[in-house]
């Protein structure tokens, strides 16, 4: 099964990943299959028997060890991220506003980050609950500084969130 690990906060807040370093920890530490990082950003492709709790923790326990950072990943296959973005709620031509999914490992923080963001201004941004995931659009420019941003922002969530530009979502499909 073609899997993908969504890397949080990587390549930001002097927190540094090389491509070549994932790929080889994914591939020779954890004996992964069909290694693939795509941008850098943190996203690893690799082929598994399936997506499950104990994974998910092997790579976020491998991470802090050879990389020394408190890692936390989502994990999907594949197969699952083209559903997301073919499930896309907004525009999808739209030059002027960003496209972003937010994905979780935790349905629960999805549901309180959609309840914490109340009503949201159309004017500004959009959010909408979808399958497993939050999409989120924001203006060009503004997404560290709207009300969403700032509520996906909130330490408190660190642990349990992270986004990817729908773009990048879907070059983890094609790849």
């Amino acid at each position: 099964m073609r899997c993908v690990a969504l890397l949080r906060g990587v390549n930001v807040n002097g927190i540094t990943l090389r491509s070549a370093d994932l790929k080889k920890l994914f591939a020779d530490e954890l004996g992964l299959g069909e290694v693939q990082t795509v941008l850098a950003s943190g996203n690893v492709l690799f082929d598994a028997p399936g997506v499950t709790a104990a994974l998910k923790k092997r790579i976020e326990s491998a991470l802090r060890e050879r990389f020394g950072y408190d890692a936390w990943i989502v994990l999907e296959t594949q197969a699952q991220l083209a559903k997301v973005a073919t499930a896309w709620p907004f525009e999808r031509i739209d030059d002027e506003r960003h496209p972003y999914v937010v994905f979780s490992s935790d349905a629960a923080v999805l549901k309180e980050l959609l309840e914490q963001a109340g009503t949201v201004d159309a004017n500004v941004e959009q959010l909408k609950a979808g399958k497993g995931v939050l999409y989120w659009q924001c203006p060009r420019g503004s997404s560290t500084d709207t009300p969403v941003a700032k509520l996906l922002a909130k330490p408190r969530y660190k642990a349990g969130i992270t986004t990817r530009n729908l773009r990048t979502v879907e070059k983890l499909i094609g790849a």
